[in-house]
C-alpha cells in the first residue's frame, strides 16, 4: 500500500516525545504527529492525550524529501464549532469601544476587518516568516561588516 498525502490510515503510537508522537503505519513505516497536530485544543503534554500502544487514526499531511512522514490526528475530523461570544456576537475591529446604534450601516453591509491570521497555526507561520526575514537581514548586515553601534571600520 503506497501512502500519499491526504490519506487517512490507522496506526499505533510507538513513542512519545516533548514535541509529538511517533506512529507506526500499516506499511511498516512510521511518521510523526507534531504536538500542534494532536488536538484542536492547547496540548501542554503529549502524554496527556496519547500513550504508547494506543491505536489512532491519522491523516498524512506531508512527506518531505527525506521521505519522513508528517501526520495529524486532529485533521481526521472537522474542527469543533466555536461557542458564540457573550455580549452580542463576534467583534469586528473597532478598537475595543462598543458600537452605538445599529442603524448607521446600510442593510446587507458587513464590515470586513483587515485580513489577519485566524488561528494559532496561521499566526505562528506569520511570526516565523517575519522572524526568518529579520534574521536574514541581520546576517546580511553582519556579513557586510556593518556595525550599528558606529564603531565599525576606520
Amino acid at each position: 500500500m503506497e501512502l500519499g498525502v491526504g490519506a487517512i490510515v490507522d496506526g499505533k503510537v510507538t513513542g512519545i516525545t516533548k514535541f509529538g508522537a511517533f506512529v507506526a503505519l500499516p506499511d511498516g513505516r512510521s511518521g510523526l504527529v507534531h504536538i500542534s497536530e494532536i488536538a484542536y485544543t492547547y496540548v501542554n503534554e503529549v502524554s496527556d492525550h496519547l500513550h504508547e500502544g494506543q491505536e489512532v487514526k491519522v491523516k498524512i499531511i506531508g512527506i518531505d524529501q527525506s521521505r519522513r512522514i508528517n501526520l495529524s490526528i486532529k485533521q481526521v475530523e472537522p474542527p469543533p464549532q466555536r461557542a458564540p461570544r457573550q455580549g452580542g456576537g463576534p467583534r469586528q475591529g473597532g478598537g475595543g469601544r462598543p458600537r452605538q446604534g445599529g442603524a448607521s450601516r446600510p442593510m446587507g453591509f458587513v464590515h470586513q476587518p483587515p485580513k489577519e491570521p485566524t488561528d494559532f497555526e496561521d499566526r505562528l507561520k506569520q511570526f516565523m516568516q517575519s522572524s526568518d526575514s529579520k534574521l536574514s537581514e541581520l546576517r546580511y548586515i553582519e556579513k557586510k561588516g556593518g556595525n550599528r553601534r558606529g564603531g565599525g571600520r576606520r
